[in-house]
């Protein structure tokens, strides 16, 4: 059975897809999620448009948290002076490379740009987690809580807020969401479960064997 693609690989509208292209940005975002995440990109895009008002020289196309903050600064400075509407909620996922947020900023910022509209939208779960995909997984290859939160809240999140309670209450809500997933799970279909459980135990007993 095939599954959709992981949230690191989900792609663009096809027409979004040629627009990027016909840019003739220095690179190419192969990986959505991680080659906008620094906001270089973003920035290139826009310099383009507004060539004025962005300059390359003032970007760091590095990996960094500081370089991304920089970077992020510059852009969104810009954003308040155009008065272009973009969620806090967008960036901030695209920065910390949470699912979907990255498709669906490169989407707003093309339809800004180009005053078009999408005839496909990517479906983009809420709040920026990888609950879509996994619903698509079978019942036994889902993520364990403890994947789920290194999966839905990155190093550069926590660094970049550092307050103890606020990543905490995060933690606490992946698990709350893993949990109800669980629940919803055994609702809609004991059977599988228990069959899921059975297999896994096998398998962990034949590797003791």
């Amino acid at each position: 059975m095939a599954y959709s693609q992981s949230p690191k690989k989900a792609g663009l509208p096809r027409e979004v897809l040629k627009w990027l292209q016909s840019l003739d940005l220095s690179f190419f975002p192969k990986n959505v999620r991680r080659d906008l995440s620094n906001g270089y990109l973003v920035a290139e895009i826009f310099s383009w448009y507004f060539p004025r008002d962005f300059h390359m020289h003032s970007y760091d196309n590095g990996a960094s948290l500081a370089a991304k903050q920089s970077n992020w600064s510059q852009i969104e400075r810009f954003f308040e002076k155009q008065k272009i509407s973009l969620l806090k909620e967008v960036i901030d996922g695209t920065i910390h490379c949470k699912p979907g947020a990255a498709e669906l900023l490169v989407q707003e910022i093309y339809t800004f740009l180009t005053n078009r509209r999408i005839q496909t939208i990517q479906r983009v779960e809420q709040g920026f987690t990888d609950k879509a995909y996994q619903d698509q997984l079978p019942m036994v290859a889902r993520a364990t809580a403890s994947v789920a939160i290194k999966s839905n809240l990155s190093l550069s999140e926590v660094i970049a807020e550092p307050n103890i309670i606020s990543n905490q209450h995060k933690v606490l809500a992946i698990i709350h969401r893993q949990i109800e997933q669980r629940r919803e799970e055994r609702t809609q279909d004991p059977s599988s479960v228990a069959s899921g459980i059975r297999s896994k135990c096998t398998a962990d007993i034949g590797g003791k064997l």
